[in-house]
């Protein structure tokens, strides 16, 4: 069984307090869990799409940075870029949208490059997957603080911790390889044969024939080209995510994401939507807010988080997460069995 310690808070606009109740939760666990600090240990954050604006801001994140310089631990917020066009699809915009977004008090560091294509292949030997494509400056951590907003997301059913882990650590290839389809189509009557593709594709997989074409054979399935492509030629075929494999998937590249490392998780369950932060809109919670709850281990934390929304709001809100939670717990992720402190 594993233990739940849970701030309830009932405003997203109080924010000092839920700047104040974050700190005291890692201290919590700090304190249960005896943890030997490494000198530098960063935010796995999401920064918002351009257009949201229910994302965790980053004045919610000011207690556990004070307590972080408290101790002499360096740190910065981590993230990788997004798959799908838009904002965060490169480190450049990343970057930028992440300032105007107030991401300004730490450094922020782009874990897979400018365009997705740095990443370590982490072995696992799933039934999906024997190795993962995680952003090369978060598999090379030890320690890692993982702060998710805990809301609706269209294929996963929620997004948390376990989220956070699988999609949030992934390399743009890595984000590909969980949707089921790991070769990007191209739309030929929107190329225009720049060839900024080929030149990018770290697999000489693309050619111009006389517009770009890929060969399967050679693909890695990195997407780099998705991100370089200006006309959006490049996609991903998203009717291949909704296959039932989708949530085990996600489960097995955040095995990958938390392997070797000491992480502590916080979810935020606030400003709950619908729909995900990846969403670059205007959206209305459908729930009060809860509080603060945090763990050593995501699988507990998400079920208990889940377990307060659907106790809000009835058991069929985002249900259809409760797969990937057996799943993860399978594969030893973590323990759906837990008991909740309040402090």
């Amino acid at each position: 069984m594993s233990t739940i310690f849970f701030k309830p808070i009932d405003s997203y606009q109080k924010t000092a307090e839920i700047s104040a109740g974050a700190k005291q939760l890692l201290n919590r666990i700090w304190e249960a869990e005896r943890l030997k600090l490494a000198s530098y240990i960063p935010l796995k954050v999401h920064f918002g799409e351009k257009g949201n604006r229910t994302f965790i801001a980053p004045k919610n994140y000011a207690g556990i940075i004070e307590q972080l310089k408290s101790h002499k631990v360096k740190s910065a917020y981590i993230e990788t870029n997004a798959l799908y066009r838009g904002q965060r699809q490169n480190r450049t915009d990343h970057l930028q949208l992440a300032k105007d977004h107030g991401f300004t008090q730490l450094p922020v560091k782009i874990a897979d490059g400018e365009y997705g294509d740095e990443y370590t292949e982490v072995p696992i030997y799933g039934k999906y997957f024997d190795t993962c494509l995680i952003g090369k400056a978060i598999a090379d951590l030890e320690q890692m603080i993982v702060l998710s907003h805990f809301k609706g997301h269209i294929l996963a059913g929620f997004g948390g911790a376990i989220k956070q882990l699988a999609m949030g650590c992934a390399s743009r290839g890595g984000k590909l390889a969980q949707h089921a389809n790991a070769i990007p189509k191209i739309k030929s009557r929107k190329c225009t044969a720049c060839g900024a593709c080929a030149k990018h594709c770290p697999a000489n997989a693309i050619t111009l024939d006389p517009k770009a074409v890929i060969d399967e054979s050679k693909c890695v399935g990195c997407a780099s080209c998705m991100a370089v492509c200006k006309e959006g030629a490049i996609y991903n075929s998203w009717l291949a995510s909704i296959g039932k494999n989708f949530k085990e998937r996600l489960a097995e590249y955040a095995v990958a994401a938390q392997k070797d490392k000491a992480i502590i998780y916080l979810n935020f369950v606030f400003n709950i939507t619908r729909f995900c932060d990846c969403e670059g809109r205007t959206m209305k919670p459908i729930i009060p807010d809860i509080g603060i709850l945090a763990s050593r281990d995501p699988v507990a934390l998400d079920t208990a988080s889940l377990d307060l929304v659907q106790k809000t709001k009835g058991r069929k809100i985002f249900q259809r997460g409760r797969r990937t939670l057996r799943y993860a717990e399978k594969i030893g992720l973590g323990t759906t069995d837990y008991q909740i402190v309040e402090v």
